[in-house]
């Protein structure tokens, strides 16, 4: 696979050529930010699948804007990794959005479909060469996914994709559609590494996936936390992190959940910050923000929530311990696998999900 990646930069150097003006004007994407031009620009922050409740971008979106001395009115509309790079395009004529959160594996497809500038902050010096790209993408935290489990409705918790396929939990797993949600295809990737696959071959996590629904385990509720609560969907794959506020918001109803690791395997998947390279009228603020988010502060709120900052992953920031108090013991990671996840297609996986899955 390693010419996905090449393929897709060159798609994108030749898509930028007839790309130039589109929206961009002549604003000079290679300049360092005009810091004094931020708390203006910031005033109001449309956003795309960059929600305040997300990993806690509300506090790092908030945290930034005041050290500006701005004030944010930040607002998010939910969208998918795929809808998000749509929607920048659609609108480059008159951009509105300003920055996502996107799966990294869609980071590739961004630059290939021209939306994101040719602009890295220092910051990104802190990354390896797959957790960012050219310019306009860079990783910030990681998760894993994981099951989340009501253990008052499920006394006997599975804990490997193995153990899923078990009769008992017949019609209990709630999973997100990998043909739009990247929590979903970041579960195809898991289930793949856990049943001998890699990031060249996902054929295994397909074969898994028909297994389980053909036993009748997969659920037909949606995947949320009332369902969880509700014990409707007792058992759902979700992100490590994301399980783990569930875990917090649950207990306070009086409701036991527990997040497992599955034994057999799971990758750490990493989330990027993507920054909107035909709104130019905030071009200032989104540089500086691109840079902000990999800055000790902006990475340990979100080691607060529970995600696992990038730069704690490649070895490169200390945390304190009430950092981490949110985290599961170190021992429950031993079975997650660092990849290139980059590599990953994911355009690939909607279609495969599609044809090898549910057809």
């Amino acid at each position: 696979m390693t010419n996905l990646r090449s393929g897709v930069v060159a798609v994108a150097s030749a898509l930028a050529l007839t790309a130039c003006g589109s929206g961009s004007g002549d604003y000079d994407w290679q300049a360092a930010p005009d810091t004094s031009k931020i708390a203006e620009q910031g005033k109001d922050l449309p956003t795309y699948g960059l929600a305040p409740d997300w990993a806690n971008y509300g506090e790092v979106v908030k945290a930034f804007c005041a050290k500006h001395n701005g004030t944010c009115a930040h607002k998010d509309t939910d969208m998918s990794s795929s809808e998000e790079i749509v929607k920048f395009d659609a609108e480059k004529d008159n951009p509105v959005g300003t920055a996502s959160d996107i799966g990294l594996m869609w980071g590739p497809i961004a630059e290939a479909k021209g939306v994101v500038p040719e602009y890295l902050p220092p910051s990104a010096g802190k990354l390896k060469d797959w957790q960012k790209g050219r310019g306009g993408w860079v990783a910030t935290f990681v998760g894993a996914p994981a099951f989340v489990v009501n253990t008052d409705k499920v006394t006997n918790p599975p804990r490997s994709w193995a153990d899923l396929l078990k009769p008992e939990y017949k019609g209990q797993v709630a999973i997100k559609n990998p043909t739009s949600s990247g929590t979903g295809q970041a579960m195809v990737v898991a289930a793949a590494i856990a049943n001998g696959g890699s990031v060249d071959n996902l054929a295994p996590a397909y074969d898994y996936f028909r297994k389980l629904t053909d036993a009748g385990n997969i659920s037909a509720v949606k995947m949320s936390e009332e369902t969880l609560e509700k014990g409707e969907a007792p058992i759902q794959i979700n992100y490590d992190f994301n399980g783990l506020a569930q875990q917090a918001a649950l207990k306070a109803k009086n409701v036991d959940v527990e997040v497992i690791i599955p034994s057999d395997g799971s990758v750490w998947s990493p989330s990027g910050l993507m920054i909107n390279k035909y709104n130019t009228g905030k071009g200032d603020f989104l540089k500086a923000f691109l840079d902000y988010v990999l800055s000790d502060e902006a990475q340990t709120m979100f080691a607060k929530f529970g995600a696992r900052p990038v730069r704690v992953l490649n070895g490169d920031l200390p945390l304190p311990a009430d950092a981490k108090a949110n985290w599961l013991p170190e021992s429950a990671y031993a079975p997650v696998k660092e990849i290139e996840i980059t590599q990953v297609n994911p355009e690939s996986i909607v279609a495969d999900w599609e044809s090898k899955v549910l057809a």
